[in-house]
């Protein structure tokens, strides 16, 4: 409950730019041309994203000139049921290795946070009994493996770093090779933050994954993507180099 709280509270600003101001233009209204052109701006200034605020309209458009759709509660009832179904269910369960060390890559941009989710991630698996390690591969940020170390101590987990400046593969070379020793649960390698346009970096974070799948069969089981929750339509694009690399 109260992590729902914390998040209801974070989405305060968001529920006041665009669901209040969009239920206020809407309610009470009769749906017509100049109307929809309105919500349409709306959508857009809320950073729906212009490719999915067309769809939407598109949609509405559709309804009204067919006489489906003539009031403003019809379009805000039509809305929430189509921006709901953007996000169908899934199964976001951790995938777990079949067999030795369960390998997880953490990347991201600078500053989304990935070292302390990194330690937020290690917490929820100790808590669940699971042995942990984590693989300090941000050899560039200063104070980056120490402040992996803190966590580390903190938690009660084993950590791997290696130089300030030096190769994050070989890091996590190292990291691998001290999973399969200890036999650990969970291997969690922390990365250094990098913009997806930053082609040699981004082709740095690929070594660093084919380094992982020679030293441990089928890793890494599982990338997680640290994106800041108000990065709005550019994460999108991060989603999609950090994925391709």
């Amino acid at each position: 409950k109260s992590i729902t709280g914390k998040v209801k509270q974070s989405l305060s600003r968001t529920r006041e730019a665009f669901v209040t101001q969009v239920r206020s233009l809407l309610v009470g209204k009769k749906l017509d041309d100049a109307l929809i052109r309105e919500l349409e701006k709306r959508l857009i200034e809320a950073d729906i994203g212009v490719k999915t605020a067309l769809r939407l309209i598109t949609g509405i458009k559709a309804d009204y000139k067919a006489g489906k759709m003539t009031r403003g509660e019809e379009v805000l009832e039509y809305l929430k049921r189509e921006l709901k179904a953007l996000w169908p269910e899934e199964d976001r369960s951790i995938n777990y290795a079949a067999s030795g060390p369960t390998v997880i890559l953490v990347a991201g941009v600078n500053g989304a946070g990935k070292t302390t989710s990194v330690a937020k991630i290690a917490r929820s698996f100790v808590d669940d009994g699971k042995s942990v390690l984590l693989g300090a591969c941000d050899t560039y940020r200063a104070g980056a493996v120490r402040q992996l170390e803190i966590w580390s101590e903190r938690l009660g987990v084993s950590i791997v770093k290696g130089q300030q400046g030096g190769d994050p593969a070989a890091v996590a070379f190292d990291a691998c090779q001290a999973a399969l020793a200890r036999n650990v649960d969970v291997l969690l390698i922390d990365t250094a933050g990098r913009l997806q346009t930053q082609d040699p970096l981004m082709r740095q974070l690929t070594k660093i994954r084919s380094v992982v799948a020679k030293q441990i069969e089928g890793a890494p089981h599982e990338t997680l993507l640290v994106v800041d929750a108000t990065t709005g339509q550019n994460a999108g694009q991060q989603a999609e180099k950090f994925n391709a690399a």
